[in-house]
């Protein structure tokens, strides 16, 4: 783990933070506790960004899961379980991969959340969306039941300085600020 630090929106911060893939594993039992907030990256989706002639309204139109990409989104939501998060406040990009993973989890009612959209062909809407998920998570209880964010590999590596693995993710507790803690990583199943 490496400090670094990065200008967000109220200032300087010091955020922990992990090299290119978080290598600080922790228990999944970490989400159970209270102002815990897991950063997960969608299940495997065979291929990199999305087919020319793109919609986010059609699913036809994208990067899809396959077979291994369910079983593995479905393997992690029965690990959740089975380390004591059986329901979760769950929040998904726009993206049907992102809308799947987080369904297979079954933690809870899905809630498409635009601030976790990629932007992996859009470099300059980073900022934008970053900013406006540190604003989303800083406005949420710091004693309230686990968060699960599905987005994409850019959004955690701009977000988090790290990248994870497809179906990993990163916890984070939230403090009432833009810039939650990263306690450590999870590892994809």
């Amino acid at each position: 783990m490496r400090r670094r630090s990065f200008i967000c929106l109220v200032g300087f911060t010091a955020l922990s933070t992990p090299s290119v893939f978080a290598t600080n594993n922790v228990p999944l039992a970490e989400l159970a506790r209270p102002g815990r907030v897991l950063m997960l990256r969608h299940a495997f989706a065979p291929g990199t960004g999305d087919p020319p002639g793109f919609r986010l309204s059609d699913c036809a139109t994208q990067r899809n899961l396959d077979e291994s990409g369910r079983a593995q989104a479905r393997e992690l939501g029965e690990r959740l379980a089975a380390a004591g998060v059986g329901c979760a406040t769950v929040y998904s990009s726009q993206w049907c991969r992102c809308l799947e993973t987080a369904r297979l989890l079954q933690l809870g009612e899905v809630t498409a959340l635009p601030a976790l959209n990629s932007f992996f062909e859009r470099p300059q809407d980073r900022h934008t969306r970053v900013s406006a998920l540190r604003a989303f998570l800083a406005g949420l209880p710091v004693t309230g039941q686990p968060v699960v964010l599905v987005t994409h590999q850019v959004t955690i590596n701009a977000f988090a300085d790290a990248g994870v693995p497809l179906g990993g993710g990163s916890i984070f507790q939230l403090n009432g600020s833009v810039s939650p803690r990263w306690l450590g990583s999870i590892a994809a199943p």
